[in-house]
C-alpha cells in the first residue's frame, strides 16, 4: 500500500465517522440513529453504493470554510431493499445539524435525477435543521430539490421520513413525496415555528405543536406513525414492497397459499341487522384480504374513512371503505382529502381499488360548508373519474344521497359493482324519507292516533319504501349493480373479478394537457 492509498483510507475513515463520536453519542440519546445506521437498516446488507462522500462546502461565509461538515451533511447513493433497486438520501445531524447548503442539495438532485432516469423508486431520510443561513440564499438549493420531486411524482415512488427536525422550507420535501411516515416523539415538522407564531399572532403553542403525532392525527401531513426509527424503516420497506419500480410495471406479486375460493362464513354475521348500529370494517378487510397483508394509509386520520394497501391472492389492491364508528361513517372534508389522494395514488402506480361502500353521505353543518365541502368533496369525484385502474364498488349496507358519488357510483365507471343482501342503495334511509314524501299522512295520523299512531304509519312506510327502493335488487333489475353475493364469496368474487380486469387498458379521451384538479 502507497502512501495516497493510506491517504485516502484515512480520510475515508474519518468521514465514516461523520461528525465524530461525541456528536454520535448525543444522536443516539435522543433516541435516533445516526444517518448511516438508517441506511444500513433501510438497504440489503453490502449493497449500497454512496456517492459523493468527499463532497464539500464551497462558501467561506461566517467562518464556514473552518466548518468540518462531512459530506456536507447528507449522505446519499443507491443499493437494494428486499431485492429492488433504490435511491436514498440521508440526512446527517451531526454535520452541522444537517442543514442544507449547496453542495447537500446538489448532491439529494443528483440521487433524485438518477432515480428518475432508472425508474427506481426514492427515499429520503429527513432529520435536518433546514436551510443553511451561513450560505445565504445565492442559489436556491432546496427549490431544485422540490423540482425534481415534481417531475418524479407519479412516475416513481416517493417515500420521505421525518426522523428528526424538518423546518422552513424544508418541510415543503417530504410534503411533495408519496407516502410520509414521522417518528413519534423525536420528529418535527412546520413552517414557522413556536417561537415564530407567538411572536408575529400571539399564539402560544402546545408540546405536541409539529410533532409525528400532530402530523399523523391532526393535519394530516404524514400518512403513518412510527414509534422509532427502527419501526419507520420497516415501515418503509413495508410500503415499497406494494408498488412497481415505476409507473410502466405492474406491481409484485407475492406467492399466496390461501385457497382462491374459501368463503369465510364469519363475514355473514358481521353487520347488524340495524342500520344504526356499527360494526368493525378493519375487520372485514383483513378477513377478505390476504393474511397479514393490510398496510394502512393515514391509519389516524380522518378515521371515519380507512385507507388502505393489502393483497388479494398475492395481488396488491388499494380498499377504500367507510368506517361506522367514526361519525358513522359520513364523507367530510378530510376523508375526502384522504381518499382522492389515495385513489390518486394507486391509480399511479396500476394498484386496483376495492370500494367498501356504507356511506350515509355527507356530514351536514356550516363548519363543513364553511371549510368548502364541496371543493374537497368534488377531489373524490375527480379522482376516482380519472381513475383507470380496475376499480370494483362493493355496497355491503348503506349507499346514500352524495356519499354514493364519493364512494365510486355507477357514474364513475366502476368495472363491477357488487351488492351484499342487505345493501341499501337509496337516495337517503327509509324512515327519513318517508318523513318527506308522506308528509301530509303522517301529519293526519299524529292528529287521529297521538305520537303512537305517528310511529306505527311511519314504520308502515317506511317498510313499503324498503321493500321498494332500500335494497339491492332495484339496482341490479337495471343493470347498475352487476352482481349480488353472500358476504361469504367477498374474498373468492373480488380475486376473480381482479383476475379478470388485471390487464385493464384505458385511453385518455380526450386528447389534452391535463384536467383542472379540484384543490
Amino acid at each position: 500500500m502507497n502512501a495516497k492509498q493510506e491517504e485516502f483510507l484515512k480520510k475515508r475513515e474519518k468521514l465514516l465517522e461523520m461528525g465524530g463520536m461525541d456528536k454520535i453519542a448525543k444522536q443516539h440519546a435522543k433516541g435516533k440513529l445516526t444517518a448511516r445506521e438508517r441506511l444500513d437498516l433501510l438497504f440489503d446488507k453490502g449493497t449500497f453504493v454512496e456517492i459523493g462522500m468527499f463532497v464539500k462546502q464551497r462558501k467561506t461565509d461566517f467562518g464556514l470554510d473552518k466548518k468540518y461538515i462531512p459530506g456536507d451533511g447528507v449522505v446519499a447513493g443507491y443499493g437494494k431493499v428486499n431485492g429492488r433497486t433504490v435511491y436514498a438520501y440521508s440526512q446527517d445531524f451531526t454535520a452541522l445539524g444537517g442543514s442544507i447548503g449547496e453542495m447537500t442539495g446538489e448532491k439529494m438532485q443528483r440521487v433524485m435525477r438518477a432515480a428518475i432516469r432508472t425508474g427506481c423508486p426514492l427515499v429520503a431520510l429527513n432529520d435536518g435543521a433546514g436551510g443553511r443561513i451561513q450560505e445565504g440564499n445565492d442559489i436556491p438549493h432546496l427549490t431544485f430539490v422540490f423540482n425534481q420531486s415534481v417531475k418524479a411524482s407519479g412516475y416513481i415512488p416517493q417515500v420521505a421520513a421525518v426522523m428528526g427536525p424538518c423546518a422552513g422550507g424544508c418541510a415543503y420535501s417530504p410534503a411533495l413525496m408519496d407516502y410520509i411516515v414521522s417518528v413519534d416523539k423525536t420528529s418535527t415538522m412546520f413552517l414557522t415555528g413556536p417561537k415564530v407564531i407567538k411572536q408575529v399572532t400571539g399564539e402560544v403553542c402546545d408540546e405536541n405543536f409539529g410533532s409525528g403525532r400532530f402530523h399523523a392525527e391532526i393535519s394530516g401531513v404524514s400518512h403513518d406513525l412510527a414509534s422509532d426509527d427502527y419501526e419507520c424503516i420497516e415501515k418503509i420497506k413495508q410500503y415499497l414492497s406494494y408498488f412497481p419500480q415505476n409507473c410502466q410495471e405492474m406491481p409484485p406479486v407475492y406467492a399466496c397459499d390461501q385457497d382462491p375460493d374459501e368463503l369465510i362464513p364469519e363475514l355473514n354475521d358481521i353487520i347488524p341487522e340495524s342500520t344504526s348500529k356499527s360494526y368493525d370494517v378493519y375487520k372485514i378487510i383483513k378477513l377478505i384480504a390476504d393474511h397479514d397483508s393490510v398496510f394502512e394509509y393515514y391509519g389516524k386520520w380522518a378515521k371515519n374513512l380507512v385507507t388502505c394497501l393489502a393483497r388479494l391472492n398475492g395481488r396488491p389492491v388499494g380498499f377504500i371503505a367507510n368506517n361506522t364508528k367514526v361519525r358513522a361513517g359520513v364523507m367530510d372534508i378530510d376523508s375526502s382529502d384522504k381518499m382522492s389522494r389515495f385513489v390518486t395514488l394507486c391509480d399511479a402506480y396500476n394498484i386496483p381499488l376495492v370500494f367498501l361502500a356504507d356511506v350515509p353521505g355527507f356530514l351536514p353543518g356550516i363548519g363543513q360548508e364553511k371549510g368548502g365541502v364541496i371543493r374537497h368533496g368534488a377531489k373524490t369525484l375527480y379522482a376516482n373519474s380519472a381513475a383507470t385502474v380496475p376499480k370494483i364498488r362493493l355496497t355491503m349496507r348503506k349507499f346514500y344521497g352524495g356519499g354514493t358519488a364519493a364512494m365510486c357510483d355507477w357514474g364513475h365507471e366502476p368495472d363491477t359493482t357488487i351488492s351484499w343482501p342487505g345493501a341499501e342503495d337509496a337516495v337517503m334511509g327509509a324512515a327519513g324519507a318517508c318523513e318527506i314524501i308522506h308528509a301530509a299522512a303522517l301529519k293526519k295520523a299524529r292528529e287521529e292516533g297521538g305520537e303512537e299512531g305517528y310511529r306505527a304509519k311511519l314504520k308502515e312506510l317506511s317498510d313499503d319504501y324498503e321493500l321498494q327502493f332500500n335494497n339491492p335488487y332495484r339496482r341490479a333489475e337495471i343493470f347498475s349493480t352487476e352482481m349480488i353475493i353472500m358476504p361469504e364469496e367477498t374474498r373468492k368474487v373480488l380475486i376473480k373479478v381482479l383476475d379478470s380486469f388485471y390487464t385493464k387498458k384505458v385511453d385518455n379521451w380526450p386528447p389534452k394537457k391535463h384536467g383542472i384538479f379540484p384543490v
